[in-house]
């Protein structure tokens, strides 16, 4: 089976809506693996404050798993800020986190992650 290619994957996400700002593909340590900025769109963060929160996100998911067992396990975090919403999915071998902006009504939110769940089930 060929490596899939995460640019490629980071690309479709922010391509999915216009208010999407940021994709990454980060592994189970908080590395960074790929991301991508959108177009025209400011980061929120310097790349240490974007580095330090993606290794957030990757003790997180390690805490989580600790009520699995009994709450079942994470299907998607939702995080809704004053300047950006902010959503994590778990793959098997990897973390995918895209943040939109804030405003988006929550049906098309759900239907993002519906999206992106399907583009990164073989990551």
């Amino acid at each position: 089976m060929p490596k899939p290619d995460l640019l490629e994957i980071v690309q479709k996400i922010i391509g999915l809506d216009p208010q999407m700002r940021f994709a990454a593909v980060i592994d189970h340590k908080g590395v960074i693996r790929e991301a991508i900025m959108k177009a025209g769109k400011t980061s929120l963060e310097s790349q240490k404050e974007e580095e330090h929160f993606c290794k957030q996100v990757a003790q997180r998911r390690l805490m989580r798993r600790e009520f699995d067992g009994s709450l079942g396990k994470v299907r998607y975090v939702h995080v809704e800020r004053e300047k950006v919403s902010q959503m994590v999915i778990y793959t098997r071998r990897n973390i995918v986190y895209f943040a939109m902006e804030p405003e988006m009504p929550i049906n098309t939110k759900i239907r993002l992650i519906t999206r992106i769940k399907k583009i990164t089930s073989e990551i």
